[in-house]
């Protein structure tokens, strides 16, 4: 029995065959990501939907002829932006990424940014009902900018980058969202679109997507000669943490491109944290956009060493009194990094990388104490293929956060979690718990 699973990322289009009996995950190939429109203003970051949605086609054909018997296909997808599209799919815009920073400029009838106008407008109990996702490339700042503009037509339906491409593959079929993938719009004490912020914001005539979960096919894709269910794509965040085989009372490090930091709860608490929509009707407490892999990337261009070179010159090196900070780019904290302490003795490659990473494992701990105060975990959980590849890193992190800790068995979390999704779809589990023991049983077997 084998599924297709699709992860539509920022940097790659990754797809893979997944056993569901064998509990494998074979064939892995990845495409990249389309390359963001040139010639738009310095904060505009802007993907032509259509080639996402070709890139994506043209990986399930390949993945189809490795498994042409495959029974559907499941998905996970980046979380923030948003597209406009006709009812039938057709866009209307392109894709507004994440990465985008146009609601950071001044409003033209308010004193402070796009962003500081919806603050106002909502204020804090609201904007925590909501999750407290509030930033730029957010589907809702981007959705009120696009209004203030006079950009929003009547009845287009604000859609994620997934959502766009299943609905594109599946031929116009009435797909469904998943909650993890709701625009952070989403009322989190009652599980639908928060209709009164939507009101406020001006974007009452717009045409919300019906909500669903990923248990149920959502559309059909007709490719080969065949027709294959595609089930609503669920976020990668959500799916990466199903991956690490993630459960109550552990606190989750998933360190990647970007980096998160996240524990599960069975009940809606709001606090100083984002609060996501996870499986089964958990929600997740976590805070993201960390400094991780992407500005990592910006030191190991600085440098222009390859990782195994930097890992083993960072290992070998001393602690001195070098410091990073590695905030390079706008998060919950900072938007301006620096390199400082700088002698002539201590700056080289290793010391570095090493004063870097204890950067990392100190923004980690102070997250850990916003989420949960009382240090209310039993485990640590390391997933994301930075966590697989720096040992030191991990063990900086557990100084600051001693106690148990495990490494996720795969580099391909998401991918894993999707591997978890599919024995409840295919009706081998029960539910996502007894999913995740069966794939830590193989695992461990």
């Amino acid at each position: 029995m084998h599924f297709l699973a699709l992860d539509i990322g920022s940097s790659f289009i990754k797809g893979a065959v997944l056993d569901a009996e064998n509990l494998t995950i074979e064939h892995v190939t990845r495409v990249p990501f389309p390359e963001p429109i040139a010639g738009l203003p310095p904060e505009h970051f802007e993907i032509d939907p259509a080639s996402v949605v070709e890139a994506t086609r043209q990986l399930i054909s390949t993945l189809l002829s490795q498994a042409p018997k495959a029974i559907g296909i499941l998905f996970a997808s980046q979380m923030g932006g948003v597209i406009m599209a006709e009812p039938d799919g057709r866009p209307l815009t392109n894709y507004y990424s994440w990465r985008d920073q146009r609601t950071t400029k001044r409003h033209p009838s308010h004193p402070g940014s796009y962003l500081d106008a919806i603050r106002e407008y909502l204020g804090n109990d609201e904007i925590q009902l909501l999750g407290n996702e509030l930033r730029a490339g957010s589907a809702l700042a981007i959705l009120y900018w696009l209004e203030e503009r006079g950009l929003l037509l009547p009845g287009a339906e604000p859609l994620s980058l997934g959502y766009f491409v299943v609905k594109q593959l599946c031929e116009g079929n009435r797909t469904a969202l998943d909650p993890t993938l709701a625009l952070g719009l989403l009322d989190l004490k009652e599980n639908t679109w928060h209709r009164h912020s939507i009101e406020v914001l001006g974007l009452e005539a717009l045409l919300w997507p019906k909500l669903d979960t990923v248990w149920q096919a959502a559309g059909v894709l007709k490719i080969h000669g065949k027709n294959l269910p595609c089930h609503p794509p669920i976020g990668d965040h959500q799916a990466a943490l199903a991956g690490a085989l993630l459960e109550r009372g552990e606190l989750s490090l998933n360190i990647s491109t970007g980096s998160q930091i996240g524990m599960l709860t069975d009940r809606f608490v709001p606090g100083d944290y984002q609060t996501r929509p996870y499986l089964d009707g958990r929600f997740l407490n976590t805070i993201t956009h960390l400094p991780a892999g992407r500005s990592l990337e910006v030191l190991v261009n600085l440098v222009n060493k390859p990782w195994p070179e930097i890992i083993t010159a960072a290992e070998a090196a001393p602690d001195t009194d070098l410091a990073a900070n590695l905030t390079f780019f706008e998060g919950p904290l900072g938007s301006r990094g620096s390199i400082s302490n700088i002698t002539t003795e201590n700056l080289s490659v290793g010391t570095l990388f090493r004063a870097s990473f204890r950067n990392m494992a100190e923004n980690y701990a102070a997250c850990a104490a916003r989420l949960s105060p009382g240090k209310n975990w039993d485990r640590i959980v390391f997933s994301g293929g930075l966590a697989q590849k720096l040992p030191l890193l991990r063990q900086f992190i557990l100084e600051k956060l001693p106690g148990e800790s495990r490494l996720c068995s795969s580099a391909e979390d998401t991918l894993l979690g999707l591997l978890v999704i599919s024995q409840v779809i295919s009706g081998r589990a029960k539910d996502l718990r007894e999913a995740s023991l069966l794939v830590s049983a193989a695992q461990s077997g």
